[in-house]
């Protein structure tokens, strides 16, 4: 085999993470990832049934997700502490849109929902070929926190219903709360009293017994208790009869010309599970010491949703809370998703028959204990008091999520977070410069007031960059400066361009008007503090005639001494 084969072989064993993991992996890692992958799937089985019937499918669709996408991910992502699985706010996605496209047909809803898999899976592949890992960026925190927080409302008033053992209904959170208020009255008291145990169990069980699988011991405990007291004959509705065995194995039933509406769904949903999913395994990675490829994170969402696909399951995520699980168990690599999935497969061919007496108030109850910690109104406060700015992002992206429900909010709170981006780009702060007393050195006078003004010259420094969207802000602040000057005194205007390593034609164009202007009152431009890139776009605009040169090594000091300034 020659160079040039080897360099293409290592080239295709770098897009296979297990190559890199594998070559550093102890034999004293085993029991770690063995035991943290049977946590792990203690934590997924009521977590995954709980989020399978959120999304309105079949309660071990739920597993199948876990089971599956965990394998997927491990084949390819570069997380080594990542979960992935069903999440809230993706079956909450699934519910709200697939109810529509299936028109009540329970068999297409499912096949809608596998869909939908396979396509997130095809756009994460071409995402990751056209490079377009830059999507992690789209979303501020401050956005990010607005949105959780909206997700995990609408996903608790989905929920309640279930709690207090009434229909519920409405397409967006405030609906919902106006019919669950109207329904209130017909609530079922049996219900409602082992919902509010299991809250109140998980609850004091987190506390108690923090990184166990307390969700589980709860469903256990609500299995037998409905069994021994006959819960059912009460009215308590309970999950059923659940198939035992593994997932079959088959491509999609249906074509994405099927399905109108499936490519913006997938669209939305690989938006959510890559944003969310990176940053989890961002703080992961630089907990343990490793480098996280987030290109490479498409092709690791990708292979767990077509796994899951395959397995008619429906899209899944790396999210924290299971993640965080599965890294305080002790996750070396992510052969403990391997090992979490073997657990969850002996569970379907074993134990689904123990779970038919599970009652669904508990799995609302489990529901709402993992959505409570999307909601983070202390932030939102410290955003009021810190940044207001950061603060009405997050609050648009929450209103986005309420009014219009998940998919549309993100799509929303995507776009809002650009707009917001482009407003903040479009009003940089332009520093007017004095000198720093007994020094050669200059600063922004504004924020220093003691500095000594310049007298008979204007400096100025654009504190960004200098494009299309706030190239005209720049000259209106900087001409507004010129006319407050005193008629006849102004003899000197000087550009630090050292703040704004970027210029674009606007950029140019702008400083070629203000050329303009000062030349009609016979004033001179010089430009000081250009970066090689931004001199040659100059340079080829012809401005460097007009400013006296663009000297690489120029200052403004320089400047103002060859001025007698």
């Amino acid at each position: 085999m020659d160079k040039t084969e080897n360099h293409g072989m290592r080239k295709w064993l770098s897009y296979l993470p297990p190559t890199r993991w594998l070559a550093d992996y102890h034999a004293s890692y085993l029991s770690s990832d063995v035991v943290a992958g049977i946590t792990l799937a203690a934590y997924a089985i009521p977590v995954s049934l709980a989020y399978a019937t959120l999304a309105g499918l079949q309660p071990q669709v739920g597993i199948y997700g876990y089971l599956l996408g965990g394998l997927g991910y491990a084949l390819l992502g570069s997380s080594r502490q990542l979960a992935v699985g069903p999440t809230s706010a993706i079956s909450l996605m699934i519910a709200s849109t697939v109810g529509m496209m299936a028109a009540g047909d329970a068999e297409l809803y499912a096949q809608i929902a596998s869909l939908a898999a396979f396509t997130v899976a095809a756009l994460a592949l071409i995402s990751w070929a056209l490079r377009l890992s830059v999507l992690v960026k789209l979303i501020s925190d401050s956005i990010l926190v607005g949105f959780k927080a909206g997700a995990g409302l609408t996903i608790a008033m989905t929920q309640l219903p279930s709690l207090f053992g009434v229909a519920g209904g409405g397409h967006n959170f405030f609906e919902r709360v106006y019919l669950l208020l109207g329904q209130i009255g017909g609530t079922n008291p049996i219900v409602l009293a082992v919902g509010i145990a299991a809250i109140l169990a998980i609850v004091a069980g987190d506390r108690l017994f923090p990184g166990r699988p307390v969700a589980l011991a709860v469903v256990c405990l609500s299995i037998i208790a409905a069994t021994l007291l006959g819960l059912p004959a009460m009215g308590v509705p309970i999950t059923g009869v659940i198939p035992p065995g593994l997932p079959s194995f088959h491509g999609p039933s249906l074509r994405l010309r099927d399905v109108e509406g499936i490519v913006p769904l997938a669209g939305g949903i690989l938006l959510l599970a890559y944003i969310e999913g990176v940053s989890a395994a961002r703080s992961f990675a630089a907990k343990h010491g490793y480098v996280l490829d987030p290109r490479q994170e498409f092709l690791g969402i990708g292979a767990a949703n077509f796994a899951a696909a395959i397995g008619q399951g429906y899209p899944v995520a790396g999210g924290l809370s299971q993640s965080a699980i599965n890294d305080k168990a002790g996750a070396r690599s992510p052969l403990a998703l391997v090992f979490a999935s073997i657990t969850l497969a002996l569970c379907l061919l074993f134990l689904t028959g123990l779970l038919e007496n599970l009652p669904k108030a508990v799995l609302a109850a489990v529901v709402l204990t993992a959505v409570a910690g999307l909601i983070n109104f202390p932030e939102l406060m410290r955003m009021w008091r810190v940044s207001r700015i950061d603060f009405y992002a997050a609050a648009i992206a929450l209103a986005a999520v309420l009014l219009l429900g998940i998919l549309d909010g993100i799509l929303f709170a995507a776009l809002a977070s650009v707009v917001m981006f482009l407003i903040r780009a479009s009003r940089p702060h332009v520093a007017f410069l004095g000198r720093i007393p007994g020094t050669n050195e200059y600063s922004d006078i504004e924020g220093h007031p003691e500095n000594e003004p310049l007298a008979n010259v204007i400096a100025f420094r654009p504190e960004s960059n200098v494009i299309y969207v706030n190239a005209d802000t720049v000259l209106e602040t900087v001409l507004a400066r010129i006319e407050v000057a005193k008629p006849g005194e102004l003899r000197l205007v000087v550009c630090d361009l050292s703040a704004s390593p970027f210029l674009d034609l606007a950029g140019s164009e702008m400083l070629q008007k203000l050329h303009a202007e000062l030349a009609a009152q016979k004033i001179p431009l010089r430009i000081v503090g250009a970066r090689r890139r931004v001199r040659e776009l100059l340079r080829n605009v012809k401005l460097d005639e007009k400013v006296g040169g663009l000297e690489r090594g120029l200052t403004l000091n320089d400047v103002l001494k060859a001025k007698g300034a």
